[in-house]
């Protein structure tokens, strides 16, 4: 492998000795109380027709340590169910302008697999949410949004889902929950259904959840599970950014220049390769980091104290982390805007789902500026989902600053990926140490595109 250096693991969520497995992973930071939300499906068996509810742990973040609290009754949330179906897709939402805390998820009926709704057009899935004002310590019940929000367009999906995985909010405090459909292009052929392709678009709200629509699909290439960015860049301009499965063999990415209601073509990103089937991954964007250079050493390489400038996107090495200030550190200098990095994890392997690893661009637009791998857990392993968090720095300047740093949640396992959901936290500064010093691009040659259902 690229990197022998493992983050540490905790193990959250575990196959039980009945069968009852854990899948589907979502984490949500909330930084107001410094807590971490991790949700998963409790499924009678790893058989997607076997999910059954939603369960939760909540973690509390002192420090560099983040305790998470006993799981009563497996954590499971009530709360999040349809009578006669069956909750899967966790995707959580925190609208920071209202401390209102949104958990997004389908109900499917029964035991009716996504498969079959894809072969027949016989869609039974329900868009659901619950919401808390206590950051999630207590559940609203959950509201069927299915009609109100898709209405008679429901006709036209074969079936839908969200995420999985985190949403986010924009700074005009747009709320973004990802989701895919497959859409039915032919309905009747001698009889049968005749096709089906999935696509990824957003759901949105632009008054805080009180109503909700959906905009339009990534219109060229088969998307499926996705996940959103808000990507600033250093002009001042910024795209939506959306990173999504694909059974191409490779991660479809798309941009948004109307805050998700359309996106632009899609392409493949050949750096970011997929295992048969494809699988779910997560993004992360952040604020490139600042690093104190001195506006002498822009001009003569010489360093001095007390002015600083950001790094520039694709320095990817000796980089320290800062952000934050104290009075006894000057701020500095805003001479243009910090641009988003974002972070990607997935299974790093095109033949099966096997090494977590995730990935770093500096340039999202760029489809080829995605670094090589960092491993972070080797063997078995599947869906993920990331949060970023800032951390006390108290080793760097500017004193009292705050590290960037990342938790990620992920299915992993030794024989299979689907014995465990473990969480793991490290920082930026780990990420730029571990990526691997050679960052050749993968062989650009194409590979046969494939026509296949998403096999969760």
């Amino acid at each position: 492998m690229g990197s022998r250096h493992f983050p540490a693991r905790t193990v959250l969520f575990e196959r039980e000795s009945s069968g009852v497995t854990y899948r589907v992973p979502a984490l949500l930071y909330l930084p107001c109380g410094a807590k971490l939300l991790a949700f998963a499906e409790e499924r009678l068996s790893a058989d997607d027709a076997h999910a059954n509810l939603l369960v939760l742990r909540r973690g509390s973040i002192y420090g560099t340590f983040v305790e998470v609290g006993h799981a009563t009754r497996g954590g499971r949330m009530a709360p999040a169910t349809l009578q006669h179906h069956r909750s899967m897709n966790p995707c959580p939402l925190y609208d920071e302008f209202t401390g209102t805390l949104f958990l997004f998820f389908i109900t499917v009926l029964g035991r009716t697999p996504e498969a079959y709704q894809i072969v027949t057009g016989q869609n039974v899935t329900r868009l659901c949410c619950v919401t808390s004002a206590d950051q999630g310590l207590s559940w609203s019940t959950a509201t069927d949004l299915t009609q109100q929000v898709i209405g008679a367009t429901i006709k036209d999906w074969a079936t839908f889902a969200l995420g999985p995985g985190h949403g986010i909010q924009l700074r005009s405090g747009r709320l973004l929950v990802p989701a895919y459909s497959y859409h039915i292009d032919c309905k009747q052929c001698f009889g049968q259904l005749c096709k089906t392709t999935p696509h990824s678009f957003a759901f949105y709200s632009d008054d805080h959840g009180r109503a909700w629509r959906f905009g339009e699909f990534i219109p060229n290439l088969q998307s499926g599970e996705c996940q959103l960015v808000s990507v600033d860049e250093e002009d001042g301009s910024n795209v939506l950014y959306c990173n999504a499965r694909s059974p191409l063999g490779f991660r479809v990415q798309a941009l948004s220049t109307d805050d998700g209601a359309v996106f632009h073509g899609g392409q493949l990103v050949q750096r970011l390769v997929e295992p048969p089937h494809g699988c779910h991954g997560s993004v992360i964007g952040f604020p490139a980091p600042l690093v104190y250079v001195p506006a002498a050493s822009r001009d003569t390489g010489v360093p001095s104290r007390g002015s600083g400038c950001r790094l520039r996107p694709g320095a990817l090495r000796g980089v320290t982390s800062v952000r934050g200030n104290s009075a006894a550190s000057p701020s500095p200098t805003p001479f243009f805007q910090a641009p988003t990095w974002i972070l990607y994890s997935h299974p790093t392997s095109p033949m099966s789902r096997v090494n977590m690893g995730v990935h770093l661009s500096t340039f999202p637009r760029d489809a080829e500026s995605w670094t090589e791998p960092w491993v972070i857990y080797e063997g078995p392993s599947a869906y993920s989902d990331l949060a970023c968090l800032q951390l006390p720095q108290r080793d760097a300047p500017p004193a009292g600053g705050t590290a960037t740093a990342f938790a990620c949640l992920y299915e992993n396992g030794v024989r299979s990926p689907y014995e465990q959901i473990s969480f793991s936290m490290f920082t930026l500064h780990d990420v730029l140490q571990n990526i691997p010093l050679t960052a050749a691009a993968r062989p650009r040659g194409k590979r046969k595109r494939r026509r296949s259902c998403f096999i969760s």
